[in-house]
């Protein structure tokens, strides 16, 4: 059926259900809730769905995928004045930080599929001697905004939650790990790049280029945590992490 016949056609409900996937039982209560009522009723009792209703179906489908309640749904759009268009930009914005989570959420897991699942605790980010590690950062930044950012950061979490976002680090660095064969300027490594400061700047502080630049090198600096990061995606891995990030930094050495 061509995109003019789609705009111009009644739709039944069983059409509906089929161009969609709905149920139709799913239809007949979206109706009953004043949520997606039909365009047009037949003498007989038929439903019938314009184009239009098809768009508000489609609408109602992505706020669901959303996970939004029904009667939360139902308000938004039966709102007067309620807006396609801008429901539409919402929703793509809403999609991306739920890929975002889901992104997050694979990484976590492959950071614990690295030592199994009944351990968390990641040498690569000793969480054990954390304070180590704050007081590097204390000597590399300071008292500057992205140390304050970190330190608020961190107030809150147990050691559990400190163990479980190594695992997250160490995840990606294990993924880095799997890229080793790789030159630092391919896609997929430079994809990880931006994981890994999406990472950091989600749950430590806020990672600018100078920022990371600094990781960078420190990474490959043969001490301890080019050891651990090493150790966990294997030999070379800090090394193209380091390169791989200077060239996302456009600062390549």
């Amino acid at each position: 059926m061509s995109d003019e016949e789609m705009e111009s056609k009644l739709h039944s409900v069983r059409d509906v259900s089929r161009i969609t996937g709905v149920s139709i039982r799913t239809l007949h209560y979206y109706d009953e809730i004043g949520l997606l009522p039909p365009t047009t009723v037949t003498e007989s009792g038929y439903r019938l769905y314009d184009a239009e209703a098809l768009r508000r179906l489609q609408c109602i489908l992505l706020y669901r995928e959303l996970e939004f309640p029904l009667r939360e749904i139902r308000d938004l759009m039966c709102v007067s004045g309620f807006d396609m268009e801008k429901a539409l930009e919402r929703q793509i914005a809403l999609l991306r930080k739920k890929r975002t989570h889901i992104d997050n959420l694979i990484t976590l897991a492959e950071g614990i599929k690295i030592l199994g699942v009944n351990q968390l605790d990641f040498s690569g980010f000793d969480v054990r001697k954390i304070d180590e590690y704050e007081e590097q950062a204390q000597a590399a930044w300071g008292e500057t905004k992205a140390f304050r950012e970190y330190r608020e950061k961190a107030a809150g979490r147990t050691a559990e939650e400190n163990r479980v976002l190594a695992a997250g680090m160490m995840g990606i660095f294990a993924g880095f790990g799997r890229l080793r064969g790789l030159d630092p300027s391919d896609d997929r490594v430079q994809e990880k790049v931006k994981e890994l400061r999406d990472y950091i700047t989600e749950n430590y502080y806020t990672c600018s280029d100078g920022i990371l630049l600094a990781l960078g090198r420190m990474y490959s600096n043969g001490e301890k945590i080019q050891r651990n990061i090493d150790k966990t995606g294997g030999e070379g891995t800090a090394a193209l992490v380091s390169r791989a990030i200077a060239y996302y930094c456009g600062s390549e050495e």
